[in-house]
């Protein structure tokens, strides 16, 4: 079993985080997109995590069942897919709903009056 911390960063950045980063991102922004639970970010999360260890392998001979790195490359994905989810719907409420919701930030929105929302 292959040491995820010693493992091949570059083979990381550019596979984990680049390629299929994108694809968490474009991921997180079509399931908020058309108002899917957050939980289904997860579950097609740890589906890319599996893709991402498949390519690993194909591309530099890493080892597909190596459960830390398939944590730890899952983790990033989730994280990036959470992160466009979030992202997308703040956009979509406070666009959507002007009369009802402002902007509160990068990552979150609030009545109009300026109360909480919960």
């Amino acid at each position: 079993m292959v040491d995820p911390v010693t493992e091949n960063w570059w083979a990381f950045l550019g596979l984990t985080v680049v390629v299929f980063g994108g694809a968490a991102f474009m991921m997180g922004r079509a399931l908020a997109e058309t108002w899917r639970p957050f939980w289904h970010t997860i579950a097609y999360g740890f589906l890319l995590g599996v893709g991402d260890r498949l390519f690993h392998n194909f591309f530099f001979a890493g080892q597909v069942l190596d459960p830390l790195a398939y944590v730890r490359d899952t983790a990033v994905l989730i994280v990036i897919g959470a992160f466009a989810f979030r992202l997308t719907l703040v956009r979509k409420m406070t666009t959507q709903y002007p009369w009802l919701y402002v902007r509160s930030g990068l990552m979150g929105w609030k009545n109009i009056d300026g109360s909480s929302i919960g």
